[in-house]
């Protein structure tokens, strides 16, 4: 579950993982492996290796993984890279490769990726213990022997990031179900460590709503009982095994690389292709419709709830009410020339600046204005999931029917339902199926457009 402060750096692991395909290439070079077909030794090197890395989890490394697993990755991920490069000299026919070329190739290059991993992994664990940095703040639900050996898993255990802030017995007359969540929102708390055993039904409910209506990450210690849930993720912690409620397919580290990647290439081809030469025409065009700036900018919702400019082209008059009421049909603040920006989208292509500077992507749930937001987290059960990823210029509901302005209840719940869904479900194959979908959208026209 993606939550404040329970996330290793966002930006880390994609670093790691172009360095690690920079060393591939460039080590390729330097054996001189394949020549008269280095263009596609590098191409395929970089395919085989992201879906290797991928399929079998050799960048899911968090800090409670144990070092032999670690190693166990980079043997497996070795054996790997060799099947692949015999793999491409065989289908090739490179009949003047030497195998023991090609041994030292992948033997120098998994050393210097696993040096790269192993260094970074320690230096993290030596920050979070001498500097107490990258912590996470945790309070413990249940008292019984499992409890006390997860608090004593965080107490001893510092360069794993785990700061421990409170015990909670709800069998005890002495606490409830809301004094947790009154401490919890009280004290910046992250995680949430339940004991099932300990927890009645309508408790575990109530954690869940909690949980996920405010982007707390809630985690059980496994008992007999059901956990009703989508998606459950089994890990230890020491010797302790943990139940993790919630984990998100865009949650891995390739993962979240692939999409920035998406993002960058299709916000540079529009910012360079379109907003180029669209920007200064209509910076000379828009002020003649109405007296104002070329941008409307206002603070919406982020990832995490993190609130950010969103940038459009301006449709309509300069008035009081813009960050307060939401455009609707025939609205009289929209000016002729906004009409037909708003039909043609061509009011929200400022947005992909957004997506390079990475408060958006250019698929994910529609960010609402900061005041929506605060209202309809109380009216629509679940709203604050659709926050624990980065806002989107389209997204699953908005090629599902329901783009444009809400006007029943019923829109924003059905709204939030397939936000839920794209968060939960999450590929990048789903991500370039939307934009498809939206581009033809745009062409062919949408009618709840405004």
């Amino acid at each position: 579950m993606n939550v404040k402060g329970t996330k290793h750096n966002h930006l880390l692991q994609p670093i790691v993982g172009f360095i690690d395909i920079s060393t591939l290439l460039i080590l390729g070079l330097l054996f001189d492996l394949s020549t008269p077909n280095y263009k596609l030794f590098a191409v395929y090197i970089t395919f085989a290796w992201l879906v290797t890395t991928v399929g079998f989890g050799f960048y899911k490394v968090y800090r409670f993984t144990p070092f032999l697993k670690i190693l166990s990755k980079i043997f497996r991920q070795f054996l790997l890279l060799i099947l692949c490069l015999f793999t491409f000299f065989g289908i090739f026919n490179e009949i003047d490769i030497v195998v023991s070329a090609v041994l030292e190739y992948a033997c120098l290059a998994l050393g210097i990726i696993a040096l790269i991993k192993i260094l970074i992994f320690n230096l993290r664990k030596k920050y979070r213990k001498q500097l107490g940095g990258d912590t996470i703040r945790v309070i413990i639900l249940g008292k019984n022997p499992k409890t006390e050996q997860l608090k004593n898993f965080f107490r001893y255990n510092p360069a794993y990031g785990f700061q421990f802030v409170e015990n909670f017995d709800l069998r005890s007359k002495e606490a409830s179900v809301d004094d947790v969540i009154n401490f919890t929102l009280k004290n910046s708390v992250h995680q949430i460590y339940c004991s099932v055993a300990e927890l009645k039904n309508k408790e575990i409910k109530e954690l869940i709503q909690f949980a996920d209506n405010n982007l707390i990450a809630l985690k059980f210690l496994p008992d007999n009982k059901d956990i009703f849930t989508k998606k459950m993720d089994f890990q230890y912690y020491g010797i302790t095994p943990i139940l993790a409620l919630r984990i998100l397919p865009i949650d891995t580290p390739v993962n979240l690389f692939l999409k920035r990647f998406l993002d960058i290439v299709f916000s540079s081809l529009v910012i360079v292709f379109i907003l180029s030469w669209l920007t200064p025409l209509l910076a000379l065009i828009i002020p003649l419709s109405s007296k104002g700036p070329l941008f409307f900018r206002q603070k919406r919702n982020g990832i995490e709830g993190t609130e950010f400019y969103c940038y459009k082209f301006r449709s309509m008059t300069v008035n009081k009410d813009a960050n307060n009421l939401q455009a609707c049909k025939n609205d009289m603040r929209t000016t002729k020339l906004g009409k037909f920006l708003r039909r043609t989208s061509i009011d929200e292509l400022p947005q992909f600046y957004n997506v390079f500077m990475g408060d958006m992507s250019v698929v994910g749930p529609r960010p609402h204005m900061v005041s929506h937001t605060h209202s309809f987290k109380n009216q629509v059960d679940k709203f604050m999931v659709r926050h624990l990823v980065k806002p989107g210029i389209t997204g699953l509901a908005q090629v599902s029917g329901y783009r444009g302005g809400i006007e029943t209840k019923l829109d924003i719940k059905n709204r939030v339902r397939f936000d839920i869904f794209y968060v939960e479900n999450w590929s990048i194959l789903m991500d370039l199926r939307i934009i498809a979908k939206t581009f033809f959208q745009v062409i062919y026209g949408d009618k709840k457009a405004y």
